[in-house]
């Protein structure tokens, strides 16, 4: 098993494949992180793919690779990932699974969204996954192997809350203004990777999500009281554009709900967190602050 991209999910699917007795190889951007992953036990190497074009041979072994890399953070295309597709030789046998966003779907206007809803991708981050997935489904058709696409909702988890915006007060716009937001907790996560790496069916799509939208002023407010601290100050749409980054307000520009039945229907995966409160729940040990 290859691991490309190894952050905090791809670490806890190398961890449960070593627990399983399994081989496992991660890569990772900087020395500092694949030191990390060598203390955990697992054999890790560091590889920028916006400087390294790395060699066949680094990959032939590899039948199942998780690519979880993301794409640099301009432009609206995927060269880190160009470059990882041009030194996998095509192989039988050999099966990617990539972990992409929902984002590629764009703004729906808060409509529920399955898999056949055709991509309109709004802001350059979502285009740059959008260039991956066309990407790899090439790679797919020119025979390089088989291939899952993991179309993933806002990860929460333990470390991955917005305590810290919520500790400076960053205003949040009001609930009736508020998009709708999907989310999937970082350990269901993790499970459905594994799922589509055994049973996913080779060139599908998944949404992954808990199936349960909210809206993002709600789930603002349920971490401020998970963890004590003041709820984000209210302010209408109108006003967060002098007030708010332009990365959270593209994201307050997309509204949909995402249907994920054909994750559970196919994958078979039980989510230990369906909805976000007993995802919270199960963060209430977390108490130190991570920016987001």
């Amino acid at each position: 098993m290859l691991i490309v991209g190894c952050g905090d999910v791809g670490t806890l699917i190398a961890d449960a494949a070593r627990a399983r007795g399994e081989s496992v190889a991660c890569i990772t951007r900087t020395a500092d992180s694949a030191a990390a992953l060598q203390l955990r036990g697992h054999d890790a190497r560091a590889l920028d793919l916006d400087r390294a074009r790395p060699g066949v041979t680094d990959f032939t072994a590899h039948r199942r690779i998780f690519y979880l890399a993301p794409p640099p953070p301009t432009g609206d295309d995927d060269p880190r990932i160009e470059r990882f597709l041009d030194a996998v030789p095509a192989q039988s046998g050999r099966r990617i699974v990539y972990v992409s966003t929902t984002g590629v779907y764009g703004d729906c206007d808060g409509d529920w969204v399955d898999e056949s809803r055709p991509p309109n991708p709004q802001v350059d981050r979502s285009r740059r996954r959008l260039d991956a997935e066309q990407q790899l489904h090439e790679w797919r058709h020119t025979g390089g192997g088989e291939l899952v696409i993991l179309r993933v909702a806002g990860i929460y988890g333990p470390g991955k809350l917005p305590v810290e915006r919520l500790r400076k007060q960053v205003p949040m716009v009001a609930e009736d203004e508020a998009p709708w937001t999907n989310r999937i907790h970082i350990a269901d996560l993790v499970s459905v990777c594994e799922a589509a790496m055994a049973r996913g069916m080779d060139g599908t799509v998944y949404n992954v999500s808990d199936g349960n939208p909210g809206n993002m002023r709600d789930y603002f407010d349920r971490v401020a009281d998970l963890f004590g601290l003041p709820r984000a100050p209210v302010v209408r749409l109108a006003d967060a554009r002098g007030l708010l980054s332009a990365g959270l307000l593209s994201y307050l520009g997309e509204s949909r709900r995402l249907d994920s039945r054909r994750m559970r229907d196919e994958l078979g995966v039980q989510l230990r967190y369906p909805n976000l409160a007993s995802g919270l729940a199960a963060c209430r040990g977390d108490r130190q602050p991570t920016p987001t």
